[in-house]
């Protein structure tokens, strides 16, 4: 009794003593476990901080408040349970906080987010905060849609297996009228492409009417499919003010037979999961832009990991997501994005420090999502791209289409010729890493368009530091 007249007398106390920190806690299969990277203000003590990021994302408030005693406090209280230095890094901690499932709606990212990354990352005791990592529990999975799709179920209608889907962005991506953005699409799709999209910033602006691009994008669209005999798709970007205006540039999509339409990230999370429970009643194919997400997961101390961003993404319910492409213009460590590829893809991603994966996470059955590559990439870099990246992806090769100095529809030539004939090296158990420019050269002797691509963009690589890198790498020790 003495102890709690103690521990709720009017005034301040340390988090760690009002219960936000427990080095004894043992996480429940049900908890949600989130994992940060705190870097604490000079002089304030790194479990103190961490008692602190846990307790200002779930019930405390900086000072002591007699009301949590009409609460089960000690259950709704997240708890710190495990605080260890980050390697390398001096003055940085990660910090392993554990809170209790009631804490959360069910089936809402929005409120999932409100807790995790609300209020504390303005918190003063931090000079930064990073969420790297969280473990979501079968129960709160079970309670989210996930993808309306899934990467089975989009291979079934395309017709397309055993190989990456290849795509462009239209460009310019902004002032083209309707027509002539329509002929892009119709002379990328007739030259081998399986889809061309829209980019992020193209909604309805004075040049060109949502509704005239997406009718001239169909007639392309049906065009191609006619002149090739494959089924082709075009990402209509319904992105727009109101939610209203999403739902009737969705419908009308879905009208004009649309098998694909697009978002952007920016709309926020409820928007997204609206836009996901509209496509999985439509029998609709939904792409994921990720625009803006550089403001806040590029840097490495504070922010959220785009890791995380995926899984919350797998959760709402996209099926496709831009996720990196390793060799493009675009952020994009090997390793992270091995690792942010695998919380798009597996049935259970596991523990893989090496890739920024700091849990096992069971994906209780949700749909799979496909990563999209774009970006700076082009048909020099498909061994790389397939090494990497695997077969479940899209490759996007907008201006590596678009460029393509004797027109669009060579440009998409040679991106899928070049793609067929590294598929085929691939299952002839060919090392297409190391052959990878010998297969391409070959393929290029009667491919006048890929030819002329491998000799366009021959010199073109981005080879810059990654900001988002792996904290743990393998070290060889002596047998």
């Amino acid at each position: 009794m003495a102890e709690q007249r103690e521990r709720y007398q009017a005034g301040v106390m340390p988090y760690a003593q009002m219960g936000y920190w427990d080095p004894d806690y043992e996480p429940q299969d049900t908890d949600v476990i989130a994992l940060f990277r705190i870097t604490p203000q000079t002089g304030v003590d790194p479990v103190e901080a961490a008692a602190a990021v846990a307790g200002e994302s779930s019930t405390a408030t900086w000072t002591v408040v007699w009301t949590d005693r009409l609460t089960a406090c000690d259950r709704y209280r997240a708890k710190a349970y495990r605080v260890e230095p980050v390697p390398g890094a001096t003055g940085q901690y990660f910090s392993y906080i554990a809170y209790n499932l009631d804490l959360f709606e069910e089936g809402s990212i929005a409120n999932l987010t409100a807790s995790i990354i609300g209020n504390v990352f303005g918190f003063k005791p931090l000079k930064a905060l990073r969420l790297e990592d969280m473990r979501i529990p079968v129960a709160y999975l079970k309670t989210f849609q996930g993808p309306p799709t899934g990467i089975v179920v989009e291979r079934e209608r395309l017709d397309k297996f055993g190989r990456p889907l290849l795509g462009a962005t239209t460009k310019p991506k902004l002032g083209l009228s309707g027509k002539n953005y329509g002929r892009v699409v119709y002379e990328a799709l007739k030259g081998g492409l399986d889809f061309v999209k829209d980019d992020e910033n193209i909604n309805s602006q004075p040049f060109m009417h949502w509704r005239d691009r997406f009718l001239y994008c169909m007639e392309a669209v049906n065009k191609a499919a006619a002149a090739t005999g494959e089924v082709k798709g075009h990402y209509l970007n319904v992105t727009a003010a109101t939610m209203e205006d999403m739902y009737e540039r969705a419908d009308f999509a879905k009208k004009l037979g649309s098998c694909i339409v697009m978002i952007d990230l920016v709309i926020g999370y409820t928007a997204i999961q609206s836009m996901a429970k509209w496509a999985r009643r439509n029998d609709m194919i939904l792409h994921l832009h990720r625009a803006g997400h550089g403001t806040y997961t590029r840097q490495k101390t504070h922010g959220v990991s785009f890791r995380v961003i995926a899984k919350w993404m797998r959760m709402a319910g996209v099926d496709h997501i831009h996720a990196g492409t390793v060799v493009g213009k675009l952020e994009g460590d090997p390793n992270v994005i091995k690792g942010i590829y695998s919380n798009c893809r597996d049935s259970i991603t596991h523990k893989n420090l090496e890739h920024g994966v700091f849990f096992d996470q069971d994906w209780a059955g949700l749909r799979k999502v496909m990563p999209v590559a774009s970006g700076g990439i082009h048909a020099g870099q498909m061994h790389q791209l397939i090494s990497y990246l695997g077969e479940d992806v899209v490759l996007q090769f907008g201006g590596g289409t678009i460029g393509h100095p004797q027109g669009i529809q060579a440009g998409a030539t040679a991106n899928r010729v070049a793609l067929e004939a590294m598929i085929k090296a691939r299952n002839e158990g060919r090392d297409i890493w190391n052959e990878g420019p010998d297969i391409l050269a070959a393929a290029a002797r009667w491919c006048t368009p890929l030819r002329a691509a491998l000799e366009t963009w021959k010199d073109v690589t981005f080879n810059y530091q990654s900001t988002d890198t792996a904290d743990f790498v393998p070290t060889a020790t002596v047998a």
